[in-house]
């Protein structure tokens, strides 16, 4: 794989992940019925709305993209 096709998937990976994100928090009914449960999600401290759009980071990623090109180039 080229590096542009690496960063596409990267970015298409994160796009998705940021707009499913919100799912992984839903708990059904039957995990709130039981009294103990050893990996409940009250620790987990992770955002689960972001911004789908990443601006600043897939623009640092189209950057190194290019400077990797340009690299390759000049050889």
């Amino acid at each position: 794989l080229t590096p542009r096709e690496i960063a596409q998937k990267v970015k298409r990976f994160f796009f998705y992940y940021s707009i499913n994100r919100h799912k992984m928090t839903t708990i059904t009914p039957a995990y709130h019925a039981e009294t103990y449960a050893p990996d409940d999600n009250r620790f987990d401290l992770r955002p689960f709305l972001y911004n789908a759009n990443w601006t600043w980071q897939f623009r640092i990623v189209d950057e190194m993209i290019d400077r990797i090109e340009q690299r390759e180039d000049s050889k």
